[in-house]
């Protein structure tokens, strides 16, 4: 065989090589600003890494949105080949596969950097006016201090409300999750504005959130298997952290 005959059959052998690992799979979500959304670069910080993982496997992702009840519904006839971040709940779990966490959703209480804030337990909040989002629990502990009128309440249907209503003293905090809460600072407030509220480090919940992947699909388990191979890697080699330090220095704003 001469010498053009063998760089044509490599050719074709890496070709068809390419072809057979080479895949694209669809992700639906909801979107769960800033963590997978369309206002930012690679839709969001978590579906950046989310990309990159399965991307190390030869697999590209697109993302879909919908609203959260379609997406649900959609994803376990296996029309989408997962879904993401979604919430531990019982009743998911006959629908879906769950990968390793993704991500710790970390509430804390955001106050103003001028308030000499500190707290440990609940009780700590006697006294104190708190800000709130429409229908949102903040975890048994929280909502069990709010039953038993240790602090007041007051909700409105968004974070910029909130944090004007913080910067203006009508609430003393606002509990929200930490990348979210910057997120809507540098985003619904000026730079000035965002600079006189900080936030406090005791966490007031933790959720952890998952990909959420169809039994109905054959191909789930291998993808599961993937993605979770992928992330503990990430996690244990630093990758993982480089996303929320790039988050934080805002580098996934759309400019």
């Amino acid at each position: 065989m001469n010498k053009r005959c063998v760089m044509m059959l490599l050719a074709l052998c890496l070709l068809n090589g390419f072809t057979a690992h080479a895949r694209e799979i669809t992700i639906s979500s909801g979107g769960w600003p800033p963590f997978i959304t369309e206002d930012q670069k690679h839709n969001g910080f978590i579906a950046h890494l989310i990309s990159d993982i399965f991307a190390d496997a030869g697999i590209t992702v697109t993302y879909v949105y919908r609203p959260w009840a379609r997406v649900y519904q959609e994803t376990a006839l296996a029309q989408y080949d997962a879904t993401a971040v979604w919430m531990d709940a019982p009743d998911r779990h006959a629908d879906f596969w769950y990968s390793s966490p993704v991500l710790n959703e970390t509430f804390v209480f955001f106050h103003r950097q001028d308030d000499d804030f500190d707290w440990t337990v609940f009780t700590d909040l006697a006294g104190l006016n708190v800000g709130g989002i429409l229908g949102y629990s903040y975890g048994p502990g929280f909502d069990a201090a709010l039953a038993d009128e240790v602090f007041m309440m007051e909700r409105v249907h968004d974070d910029r409300f909130n944090f004007l209503k913080l910067l203006s003293a009508r609430i003393d905090v606002y509990p929200q999750e930490v990348s979210v809460g910057y997120y809507a600072l540098r985003r619904d407030l000026s730079p000035e504005e965002a600079a006189r509220v900080t936030h406090h480090e005791q966490p007031v919940l933790v959720n952890q959130s998952f990909l959420l992947l169809p039994k109905q699909a054959p191909e789930s388990a291998e993808l599961l298997a993937i993605f979770n191979e992928g992330l503990a890697r990430y996690r244990a080699d630093g990758r993982y952290d480089a996303y929320f330090e790039a988050f934080h220095r805002g580098e996934y704003e759309l400019r």
